[in-house]
């Protein structure tokens, strides 16, 4: 029997282990799918009965809004990012040399000797083959990722429809007497995701905004790019702002010292405000969970799953959070019905706590 039981652990970590790609995909589509559901609800209240309906709408006119804002942002943002990767050669050659504002880099810290070390034994026939493989690398991950966004992209539709019949599915595998309890646990938990998506996307839009607004009044180069790259590490809690912040600040440097003095002091005010009043009043709200679990949640997810397991860090800890205490209520209740009888036969009362307020007769 234990030699069953491990064969059959050793299969399913076998195949988690293969599918590793595909679960990631999946991770990705659920956490968008339940960020949608809420409005294919809302969509249903309003008098759309068929979720079929409901959610075919919601998903057109989120595709309608993302297709709106690509043809508005996207020919800028494309042009600002070619004109990067020209210019990228030029800093490069300044920051071999020694000059330019990146210059102290090789300086002071030898970056390129150090960037050179790294890639040395590289040289001679090898060069070709590191060639051919650096190109096959790229192809690979561009088909890569053309298939990840077909794949989410249907497989979100189809979460949002079959999402909740699977989830009814799941719940008549269980006792009866169970049943209620994990109906509660399963919606506590749909509300918990769905608000940490809708909340987690607006601060990323606040951040890639307001960095927008601050790049363009200072006339940095590529600020439409810039923005957009902020609002993207944004999205990891934590780390992804500071990452953001050193990315855009070396790159205002570029063009003058001042635009680096003015755009790092906007990150600090920025962070300032992100941390202690945007991310405690929507991951405070959302998820119960104080900023050290939100830390140490975020971490683990990180050291497994690297970027998506920091990504969904935050709502595995909710809800193992609902699990702990949909489990306390339980025991709570389990103590309350096992008390012992009082002397007249009734459940004995508890003691009352001081400051309570007293019953209505006696008011």
């Amino acid at each position: 029997m234990v030699a069953t039981v491990l064969l059959g652990v050793a299969a399913v970590a076998w195949v988690l282990l293969r599918a590793e790609q595909v679960l990631v995909w999946t991770l990705v589509s659920l956490l968008l799918a339940m960020g949608l559901n809420p409005a294919v609800n809302a969509l249903q209240r309003a008098g759309l009965r068929r979720r079929g309906a409901a959610a075919g709408a919601v998903y057109v006119l989120a595709t309608a809004v993302i297709a709106g804002v690509g043809a508005l942002i996207v020919p800028t943002l494309v042009q600002q990012i070619t004109d990067f990767v020209d210019a990228l050669p030029g800093y490069v050659r300044q920051l071999t040399a020694g000059h330019g504002p990146l210059g102290f880099l090789e300086r002071d810290y030898h970056v390129v000797e150090r960037v050179q070390d790294a890639v040395s034994g590289r040289g001679g026939a090898g060069s070709l083959a590191g060639g051919a493989n650096a190109a096959l690398d790229v192809t690979r991950g561009v088909v890569t990722f053309v298939a990840a966004v077909v794949t989410i992209t249907f497989m979100t539709l189809f979460m949002l429809l079959e999402g909740p019949r699977w989830v009814d599915r799941a719940i008549e595998l269980l006792p009866v007497r169970h049943r209620p309890e994990a109906r509660s646990i399963a919606d506590d938990v749909y509300q918990l995701v769905g608000r940490y998506v809708t909340g987690n996307l607006l601060i990323s839009l606040i951040a890639g905004t307001t960095t927008t607004i601050v790049l363009l009044a200072l006339d940095v180069p590529f600020a439409l790019a810039l923005g957009l790259l902020v609002a993207l590490l944004d999205l990891i809690p934590l780390a992804g702002a500071t990452l953001g912040a050193i990315v855009v600040t070396l790159i205002a440097l570029t063009d003058s010292a001042t635009s680096a003095i003015v755009v790092f002091a906007f990150f600090v005010v920025y962070q300032q405000l992100e941390n202690h009043v945007l991310q405690p009043l929507i991951y405070g709200r959302t998820v119960s969970l104080s900023p050290l679990s939100i830390l140490l949640s975020v971490l683990i997810g990180a050291e497994v799953a690297g970027v998506v397991g920091a990504l969904v860090a935050i709502p595995v800890g909710g809800t193992i959070n609902i699990l702990l205490e949909h489990w306390r209520a339980q025991r709570r209740a389990d103590d309350v019905t096992a008390e012992p009888p009082s002397e007249d036969g009734g459940p004995q009362q508890a003691p009352r706590r001081r400051g309570s307020l007293a019953p209505s007769s006696l008011r």
